[in-house]
């Protein structure tokens, strides 16, 4: 009897461990090796636990239970596996979650297991030899009328060599007229340019130079040149992997990787629902494994979501704190790699500040002290830099990092105006200014800066309104600080005045701490001074206030 028992308990047990095999050895060859050291041990467990049966049916069927997670943890990724096994393997998946608090969310090793949990197929640390692709749109909505198929390919070339270790092989520009195709380019092109890849000496990669291919075009390209292929989202999030370095970047880049996840999850499924089997139930749960694949995706991603809600709260209570010190704040932003943090480091002579000549050097914001002619104290903040042809969901994850400009006094528009494509990038700035909701009065009184001017021959600007700049040889600093500090002036609200001060009283040590002292004249007796400062409205009622002036 209990020889029956064990097999009617074991029999589905072993289906879905030989299923589960199968499927992992027609998926790839990285999933080969995934089943080596995560299913194995668990078939090794599994193995144990039957052999036990024969002396408490009962105890068995509870273990063999609790195993069920087994075919969940499927092929997705080897960090999903961890996930899973991480959670079943004690037989109360919430347990975890259930225990933690609001704290646990922003902890260094919470944030690392995150952003090392489940990283997309190809985002990583692995180096590539990569041959690029740029579809030339000749016609419609996806034509770029103010750059040229050359400057783009320049762009990719930068991106690729922004990878430590990764080089260009070979590059082409192709034309095509519909690039919303699975193949983007028509029969003959495409078939030239196979050949081509296939001739081109130890490619590892194919970079496409588009926004985002979708996930039936991205596999479909991979199996037809045998190689891993990006896009220009994909290659940006290899890019900000590499270069993540505080948890909220950390935190911001995972965030960004779960659409990227999402839409190769249901490519697979897909592809294995015409294979036979992907769609079955996982046994005794009443989901499918792609349900539940998807449900550990929303997990996670909820997960990331309450981190970050928790690191915006804090960057709040910093912004409320630099309001209360009446710091005025000044967000300068540009393209990626136009010289804001160089402009920054001229401007504080903040000495911690090294920049690099690199795409998206700068992922995190961070803030900078320096002051202006007047000695006004002003806090500078070095935001990330823009790209062109980023879907939406990179910069919405970038969101919480970025509220910081909408509260900021004044924009500082950074342009490298010594590249080609400098026009472009400025209209590609303004607009994902736009895009993040911006208020028009901050929009309408951005400052351009016109950096680099030393590497532009024959520079002569038709903007007047700009301010001609080189931040690494401090070139027209002084005006630039005399323009910010009207600005700031003018959009703070703050007061220019002369106030006459008694030195016998604590009036003039207070107003070097509330306010900014720009000058002091003898006022025609020992006892008085006549002070010329900017100050706030609130200050100065606080000023009269405290020391009955009328």
């Amino acid at each position: 009897m209990e020889v029956i028992r064990r097999s009617v308990v074991a029999k589905p047990v072993l289906v879905v461990c030989r299923s589960a095999w199968r499927r992992s050895l027609q998926s790839s060859p990285t999933n080969v090796a995934m089943f080596t050291t995560i299913q194995r041990k668990r078939l090794v467990k599994l193995n144990t636990v039957l052999a036990c049966s024969a002396q408490s049916p009962e105890t068995t069927y509870g273990r063999i239970k609790s195993l069920q997670s087994f075919s969940s943890s499927r092929t997705f990724s080897v960090s999903l596996c961890k996930f899973k096994s991480k959670n079943s393997s004690t037989g109360h998946e919430s347990a975890v979650d259930d225990g933690e608090s609001e704290e646990d969310f922003i902890g260094d090793a919470e944030v690392e297991e995150l952003f090392q949990q489940q990283i997309p197929t190809g985002i990583g640390e692995e180096d590539h030899r990569v041959f690029i692709v740029h579809p030339d749109v000749k016609w419609g909505q996806k034509k770029q009328y103010l750059t040229t198929a050359d400057l783009q390919m320049e762009e990719a070339v930068g991106l690729v060599k922004t990878l430590q270790n990764w080089t260009v092989v070979d590059k082409i520009i192709i034309s095509t007229k519909m690039p919303e195709k699975k193949r983007i380019f028509g029969k003959g092109n495409f078939q030239a340019l196979t050949e081509k890849i296939r001739r081109a000496p130890g490619v590892t990669a194919v970079f496409m130079n588009i926004e985002r291919l979708s996930p039936l075009s991205e596999r479909d390209l991979q199996e037809v040149w045998g190689v891993k292929v990006f896009d220009r989202y994909s290659l940006v999030l290899h890019i900000f992997r590499r270069n993540a370095r505080t948890k909220e970047a950390k935190l911001q880049i995972s965030l960004a990787e779960i659409p990227l996840l999402k839409s190769r999850l249901k490519n697979e499924v897909a592809n294995l629902d015409q294979q036979g089997g992907g769609s079955r139930y996982i046994m005794g749960s009443g989901e499918t494994l792609y349900e539940v694949q998807q449900r550990l995706l929303k997990e996670r991603e909820l997960k990331i979501r309450s981190a970050l809600q928790q690191l915006r709260k804090k960057r709040h209570l910093l912004r409320s704190q630099r309001k209360n010190k009446d710091f005025p704040i000044i967000s300068v932003m540009g393209y990626t790699n136009c010289g804001k943090t160089t402009l920054i480091k001229a401007l504080t002579g903040d000495a911690g500040l090294q920049p690099k000549d690199q795409l998206f050097a700068t992922l995190d914001v961070t803030v900078h002290a320096g002051r202006l002619p007047s000695h006004m104290t002003v806090l500078y903040v070095d935001t990330i830099g823009f790209l062109s042809q980023l879907p939406h969901q990179l910069i919405d994850s970038f969101s919480a990092t970025l509220e910081d400009v909408a509260h900021s006094d004044l924009i500082i528009h950074v342009r490298d105006i010594s590249h080609p494509e400098t026009v472009n990038q400025k209209v590609n700035v303004l607009n994902i200014l736009k895009n993040l909701q911006i208020p028009e009065k901050l929009i309408s009184s951005i400052i351009e800066v016109h950096n680099k001017i030393d590497l532009a021959e024959g520079y002569e600007s038709n903007e007047p309104e700009a301010v001609p700049i080189s931040a690494l040889k401090e070139m027209g600093l002084e005006e630039l600080k005399q323009r910010v500090e009207e600005a700031v002036v003018k959009s703070t609200g703050k007061q220019i005045m002369t106030l006459k001060v008694q030195l016998n009283s604590p009036q003039l040590g207070w107003l070097y701490k509330e306010a900014t002292v720009e000058e002091v004249h003898d006022g025609g007796d020992d006892c008085t001074a006549n002070v010329k400062v900017i100050i706030s409205t609130a200050a100065y009622g606080r000023y009269r206030k405290l020391f009955q002036v009328t």
